[in-house]
């Protein structure tokens, strides 16, 4: 069984301010002439035996860094790292493979970096090929493959021997969907029989799937240890921006998100193209989920709850509210408001606040999402309106995750089939 304990990891760099200075330091004693770049600082944690922990941040957190050092191909500046059992580890395409040697005799290398005697990974050789599928190039030089080759043979040599602790960093990415199918199905196998696995990914949907715990970097720091939803919630809140705060100060939501408080309303806003007017602000998107928590992350094909707050500063006769859900590509997967859906909520004076509460199901696709809305009044015709008070693009993202009780599908909407058989 394998495990993995940091104390007080922390890795620094020198950085100087001209090539002399370098110089200097090298055959000058005294003073240094450099300052210290923390990459990484008071890194600390545990993972037992058994758990699969996800580790995200945005780029340049300093993930790639934290797993040189526990696997020992950088060394810390300051603190230590403790591995308990065999380790394979994925860190970087190709894993070292030498482009001008053969896929088969950089597997036979591999195998032996791993801790195999060559006479075990010739034994392996043909479970290696099936497992890679790359065909006749597995004898060609490996500076021909393309990087999805690369990864193949990769993964199929780290894992031609199930390890104690399994450790992948976003390497997977590169792959075809039907090698990634494959990938996870061995990695799931290999979390059954009790390997520790450590998961660098992007993918909220891979997270949520594969990792019963997910540690949070922010700035080289830890900023959350816990559970994936609420890493993944504070992860995307980073992405939009939003948290200025330290990372001891971050909130969780971890009870039923209640009505905006009044003393903390601060105007949002939108991306290029936004209506902002005197007559309201948005001071509140939120999207909740079953269980009336607020979420950056949902699951696929469950109730959610879009919660839109705007703050009038006159009065409306006829207010009504609406939202549209862009994909990464910008293509509108729908769109609504208060008026088409034949629901007005009557005339509201200049310093209330209205809050509309859309219940949705939340039949998309897996995948990154962005939330336009808008406030308008006096609406007429076909959902056109007299006035436009309020119009922000793009004002929110979320990320739908892959809903495992759900039916496997393709596309972009469920459409939630029924199924019946007539054999005559």
């Amino acid at each position: 069984m394998g495990a993995i304990v940091a104390q007080g990891l922390g890795k620094a760099y020198k950085q100087y301010p001209t090539r002399w200075a370098r110089v200097a330091d090298w055959v000058l004693p005294g003073r240094p002439r450099h300052a210290l770049k923390w990459v990484l600082q008071d890194i600390s944690f545990e993972i037992r035996p058994g758990e699969s922990v996800g580790l995200i941040g945005v780029n340049g957190a300093g993930k790639s860094t934290l797993l040189k050092l526990i696997t020992g191909t950088s060394q810390p500046t300051t603190g230590g790292v403790r591995l308990e059992g065999r380790v394979a580890a994925l860190l970087e395409l190709g894993m070292g493979f030498h482009p001008d040697f053969t896929g088969r005799q950089n597997a036979i290398m591999a195998g032996q970096l791993l801790g195999l005697a060559v006479e075990d990974i010739h034994a392996r050789m043909p479970e290696i090929l099936a497992f890679a599928d790359i065909g006749d190039y597995i004898d060609q030089p490996v500076r021909v493959y393309s990087s999805g080759m690369q990864v193949r043979l990769a993964f199929a040599v780290a894992t031609c021997v199930r390890p104690d602790i399994l450790i992948v960093d976003e390497a997977l990415a590169v792959g075809d969907v039907f090698f990634q199918q494959k990938c996870f199905a061995r990695i799931e196998s290999f979390i059954q029989a009790g390997t520790t696995l450590l998961f660098v990914s992007h993918s909220a949907g891979t997270i949520l799937n594969i990792c019963d715990r997910c540690i949070f970097l922010r700035g080289g720091q830890v900023a959350f240890d816990g559970a994936p939803a609420d890493a993944l919630d504070l992860y995307q809140a980073e992405l939009l921006g939003r948290i200025d705060q330290a990372p001891d100060q971050i909130l969780i939501h971890t009870a039923p998100a209640q009505p905006i408080e009044r003393a903390r309303m601060t105007a949002l806003a939108g991306k290029t193209g936004s209506i902002s007017t005197p007559g309201a602000d948005c001071v509140g998107v939120r999207l909740l989920d079953r269980h009336g928590h607020e979420r950056s992350t949902l699951v696929a094909d469950e109730a959610a709850t879009l919660q839109i707050d705007y703050l009038l500063h006159e009065d409306v006769i006829d207010p009504h509210v609406g939202f549209k859900i862009r994909n990464r590509f910008g293509a509108v997967l729908f769109e609504t408001n208060s008026y088409c859906m034949r629901r007005a909520p009557g005339p509201a004076a200049a310093g209330s606040v209205l809050t509309a509460s859309f219940s949705l199901n939340l039949s998309l696709f897996p995948d990154e999402y962005t939330l336009t809305v808008g406030l308008g009044a006096g609406g007429h015709g076909e959902g056109s309106f007299e006035k436009v008070l309020n119009y922000l693009h793009e004002v929110h993202s979320f990320v739908v995750a892959p809903n495992p009780a759900s039916i496997v599908w393709g596309g972009l909407v469920n459409l939630h089939p029924q199924l019946q058989f007539d054999i005559r």
